[in-house]
């Protein structure tokens, strides 16, 4: 394929539930890319089922990268999700500088907390450590509760004014990405769910309402960002790709809300010829 690129996907591998590595794979490859990865973390299955275990993989991570600095390894796309540890930072941004060439799309998923709380495990070390991962991305997509815990303003707030959803994307700017793109907020003046952002290119703020779906399925946000990355990688506008990744999001989620077992996650290879639609 003439405009298929080399996606690396950053992140931990779950064995049992569409989520992260296991979610992004398929979408990404779907939509004709070569799609390669580092895992973060090997992870027994979702952590809603309550038990779970976690191998951290930093060592192999060292190890995997010297090997392909040997071998030459470019990418033209770098995503990152969950982290294990706080030395992945370091190597993270380590690797990505080595990348650094025109055209390479950074896409960061601070992946800390949701519904106004830090993850078990996630301390302030590790937002710390974040904040200077997001600093090298082109593109960030915290959930509100992710954006609110990194800028340290409006924690803890569930919904959020016209004024303090622009101080929020500013705050996150000042860390150094270039596009911002908060999802899960909500509109204080309307009650209206919300994705918040500002896109470099076009150096516009935006606020665009989705509809709720009062059911969760782990893994959505992996998902949101795997089309986001396919949608801008084709070469489509910032708002215009934000706004398409919510519209299958929205769809997938209606699709599956009446599955019993939705700790596993969407079932997204069910659902592939939707990203073509």
């Amino acid at each position: 394929m003439e405009k298929s690129k080399n996606i690396l996907i950053i992140n931990d591998m779950c064995g049992y539930g569409k989520v992260a590595l296991a979610a992004m794979l398929p979408v990404l490859s779907n939509l004709g890319h070569s799609v390669y990865n580092l895992p973060t973390a090997l992870v027994s299955n979702t952590l809603d089922y309550g038990t779970f275990t976690i191998l951290d993989t930093t060592d192999y991570m060292v190890k995997a990268i010297a090997a392909w600095k040997e071998l030459g390894f470019q990418f033209d796309c770098i995503t990152t999700g969950f982290l294990a540890s706080a030395a992945q930072v370091g190597i993270i941004r380590d690797f990505i500088a080595g990348q650094k060439k025109e055209g390479l799309l950074v896409m960061t998923d601070p992946i800390m907390g949701d519904d106004g709380k830090l993850y078990n495990g996630v301390t302030e070390e590790t937002v710390e450590n974040m904040r200077r991962l997001i600093g090298v991305a082109d593109v960030i997509v915290p959930n509100v509760t992710e954006a609110q815990f990194l800028t340290g303003l409006h924690v803890g707030k569930e919904g959020l004014n016209q004024k303090e959803a622009r101080e929020l994307v500013d705050g996150l700017l000042a860390f150094g990405p270039r596009s911002v793109v908060i999802t899960s907020g909500v509109e204080q003046e309307t009650g209206r769910h919300v994705v918040w952002g500002f896109d470099h290119a076009s150096r516009t703020y935006f606020t665009l309402p989705y509809r709720f779906i009062k059911v969760h399925f782990p893994g959505t946000g992996d998902l949101f960002s795997a089309v986001l990355v396919g949608k801008l990688l084709a070469g489509t506008p910032m708002q215009e790709a934000v706004q398409q990744a919510m519209d299958i999001l929205e769809r997938l989620i209606f699709l599956e809300q009446d599955e019993i077992e939705k700790n596993k996650g969407i079932r997204i290879e069910k659902f592939l010829s939707l990203l073509k639609e």
